[in-house]
């Protein structure tokens, strides 16, 4: 009798162990999918709807999904403009290097910007009508609940309408 329970022990132990293993291996391999350092952030081409010359990463979700979450960056060069525009649903806006200016209205004028240098943080209510351009190269990182939309102002300033 004390020998089943001893085995009985033993299979416990041994299968707590295992388990362990496997969610150990489990969680560093969705570590690995799941974290970003500079190097590793996934660059590409921005979306069509954006002027050329900026590059963009989805660091997670889909920014195109019915519903959800999604966090995005987008990397541009000194004097790239984003056109006056605004999103159905709310947009969180990190300034992850760079100036970030940014100006409200319907009409691109630089002058009538805000900079938000490195570290700012700024988010916009549902159909703010804004537009940006970035001073220096400079990053920004956005997220908020999918779909992200882009509804410019003036339909000829989407780059994806003028193919």
């Amino acid at each position: 009798m004390k020998r089943n329970l001893y085995l009985a022990i033993a299979i416990v132990v041994l299968l707590g162990c295992a388990g362990q293993f496997l969610t150990i291996a489990a969680q560093s391999n969705t570590h690995e999918r799941h974290s970003f350092t500079p190097d590793t952030i996934p660059w590409g081409p921005a979306p069509p709807f954006l002027a050329k010359g900026a590059q963009f990463a989805v660091l997670e979700g889909d920014p195109t999904a019915s519903t959800g979450d999604y966090t995005v960056r987008l990397k541009m060069p000194d004097g790239y403009r984003i056109a006056p525009h605004f999103h159905p649903l709310r947009e969180n806006v990190t300034v992850i290097s760079g100036t970030f200016r940014l100006g409200m209205g319907d009409v691109f004028n630089a002058t009538k910007t805000r900079a938000f240098p490195t570290g700012s943080f700024a988010f916009l209510d549902p159909n703010m009508h804004h537009y940006a351009m970035a001073c220096g190269e400079t990053i920004v990182q956005v997220h908020g609940s999918s779909p992200l939309q882009f509804n410019f102002i003036n339909t000829q300033d989407d780059a994806g309408n003028n193919k």
